[in-house]
């Protein structure tokens, strides 16, 4: 008796086991399914594993698409910022500038982060 019941009980774990295993492989967490206070925390992780240079194809790869994006062109250079929501600032429903972290390509490269990077654009 105490054998079938030491069989049912491991024969449970392993299919628990294998379940998780194949929820997991199969339905990976996207930055597109997260909820809001999630995505933030992962916006920040990602962050700052970025590197001066990464392309935006690549940033795009990493972090989903942006919550606010701007581009302008001056000079030939093709100058875009791509918002990210990483800070909860109030309860209204909507992502702000304020909320977010901008991150400044140049003709498809990273090239700055932060605020500092947004008001160097904006004054360019």
């Amino acid at each position: 008796m105490n054998g079938k019941v030491f069989k049912l009980i491991l024969l449970g774990a392993v299919a628990y086991a294998l379940f998780v295993f194949l929820v997991m492989s199969f339905y990976p967490d996207k930055p597109e399914n997260m909820d809001w206070q999630d995505r933030e925390e992962y916006n920040k992780v990602q962050i700052t594993k970025l590197s001066l240079g990464a392309t935006r194809e690549e940033v795009l790869a990493l972090l989903g698409s942006p919550d606010i994006t701007e581009a302008k062109m001056e000079s030939g250079t093709t100058i875009q910022v791509m918002f990210y929501r990483t800070q909860h600032v109030r309860a209204d429903g909507l992502t702000t500038q304020d909320e977010c972290t901008p991150l400044l390509f140049e003709n498809e490269r990273l090239i700055a982060w932060g605020e500092g990077a947004y008001q160097s654009y904006l004054k360019s």
